[in-house]
């Protein structure tokens, strides 16, 4: 079912020159963007907006006042701390521009190997294990059940009647 919000808006006005009342309707142009359940990369990962959505890196937002701080008692002068934070938030800034211009597409391309590796071991290797145990698993229980209650379930009752007349009593002395 496909959802109001890709419908396309049409606006139903009167004209009051025609007499006949007819109805002209005026049909906004859709959006160029697919909308996402059509598109890996939406538009949105383009803009500033929306670049950590679920705030999974909210950990690395770091101002100048986090990492530097002068208490009252003693200061610099203003401009050298004014200068101080512009050079701390230039070097941030460039030098993580500049990283990620080196490391972006190297990494990128790794994890989406990783990634496509672990969704293939777990889609031809690990569920078809799964589904095996879960279809061997209850003759494998009824076997292991007898096994225990053969040989492991004499010993700890037995255990259990040599333990049950031992009393400990404890006292302050």
């Amino acid at each position: 079912m496909m959802s109001d919000e890709y419908l396309v808006e049409c606006k139903i006005s009167d004209d009051d020159d025609d007499s006949d009342d007819e109805e002209y309707v005026q049909k906004i142009q859709p959006s160029l963007t697919p909308p996402p359940q059509f598109s890996s990369i939406s538009q949105a990962s383009f803009t500033n907006e929306s670049r950590d959505p679920y705030g999974v890196n909210n950990h690395l937002k770091v101002d100048f006042s986090d990492v530097l701080a002068e208490p009252a008692s003693t200061r610099s002068y203003d401009r050298v701390w004014v200068y101080s934070g512009i050079g701390f938030e230039s070097a941030r800034i460039w030098s993580y521009r500049c990283l990620t211009a080196v490391c972006a597409v190297p990494v990128s391309c790794l994890s989406g190997c990783l990634f496509a590796l672990l969704a293939c071991l777990h889609i031809w290797c690990v569920m078809p294990c799964v589904q095996v145990c879960h279809t061997c698993l209850p003759c494998v229980r009824s076997l292991w059940m007898s096994l225990v209650n053969i040989f492991l379930m004499p010993l700890c009752e037995s255990a259990a009647r040599c333990c049950s007349g031992v009393y400990i009593l404890l006292s302050k002395e």
